[in-house]
């Protein structure tokens, strides 16, 4: 084998390894979303999933596909991705606390 494919051989290899536990962690919830939420909900300070969901139906309906639980300035947020019948991706925005529509745009 060449010299040069042999490194770029042993290179790659290296590359896999490395990138092994990147991967690995990739499920992992690491700015703890749900339990910040759960806590939340359990304190009474957001509303639930469950009790939003109609309302985000009703501005965008599609397929959610992602769920994001954010801050905006001093608002809990669930941030809504959906894909819409014409195939597009919208957001919408929804505070956590009030239950009510904060922003429906367009994506993708």
């Amino acid at each position: 084998m060449k010299p040069a494919l042999k490194f770029l051989a042993i290179l790659g290899f290296y590359g896999l390894f490395l990138a092994g536990p990147l991967t690995a962690r990739a499920d992992v919830d690491d700015d703890g979303d749900h339990d910040r939420a759960r806590d939340l909900y359990e304190r009474g300070e957001i509303k639930g999933l469950s009790s939003i969901l109609d309302l985000v139906h009703s501005a965008a309906p599609g397929d959610i596909v992602a769920v994001d639980f954010i801050r905006i300035a001093d608002r809990w947020v669930y941030r809504f991705q959906i894909v819409v019948a014409d195939g597009h991706r919208r957001i919408v925005d929804v505070d956590a606390g009030a239950g009510v529509l904060m922003r429906s745009g367009g994506g993708d």
